[in-house]
């Protein structure tokens, strides 16, 4: 791991260049698309373009598509990571792995569609030992799509 000066990384903003030298995701996997705030130790807040491109809108459901809600947790689940290496000053490197640990209180609230914007909001409860809580929301405007507590952990692979 470098640290995020060494990678010139040190705004609260990050676009999209700036986010896959995070996270290891790609398409279609990778849920966040722009950062427009984090503060170190706290709160991220990032976007999710939905757009009718997706490929999972070809089988959930063709005649009336709808992101399923473990692809809107796994996209706080990403924004989460981006806040940790942020609060911790890193830059995860190829042996570096963020896993889900756990979700609780999981809620669907409405429908996500094509052509919506998913504002992804994620605080931090706490972080001790690699292992971190958040609690997450996920709004398209200012209706709640999606809100759950994740349990994530960072781990060294070899």
């Amino acid at each position: 791991m470098t640290t995020m000066q060494e990678q010139n990384i040190m705004t609260t903003t990050l676009d999209i260049h700036q986010i896959l030298k995070l996270l290891p995701h790609r398409y279609p996997f990778l849920l966040v698309d722009r950062v427009l705030d984090m503060e170190k130790g706290k709160r991220i807040t990032a976007l999710k373009n939905v757009t009718m491109n997706e490929p999972f809108f070809n089988g959930h459901f063709p005649h009336r598509p709808v992101m399923p809600g473990v692809l809107m947790l796994e996209a706080m689940a990403q924004a989460a990571a981006l806040l940790s290496f942020h609060s911790l000053d890193i830059v995860p490197d190829d042996n570096t792995v963020y896993y889900f640990a756990a979700i609780d209180g999981a809620r669907f609230k409405r429908p996500v569609e094509p052509g919506d914007q998913l504002t992804l909001e994620v605080e931090i409860e706490r972080m001790k030992a690699g292992i971190s809580k958040f609690k997450g929301w996920a709004r398209v405007g200012s209706e709640l799509a999606c809100e759950a507590t994740l349990m994530c952990a960072m781990r060294q692979i070899n």
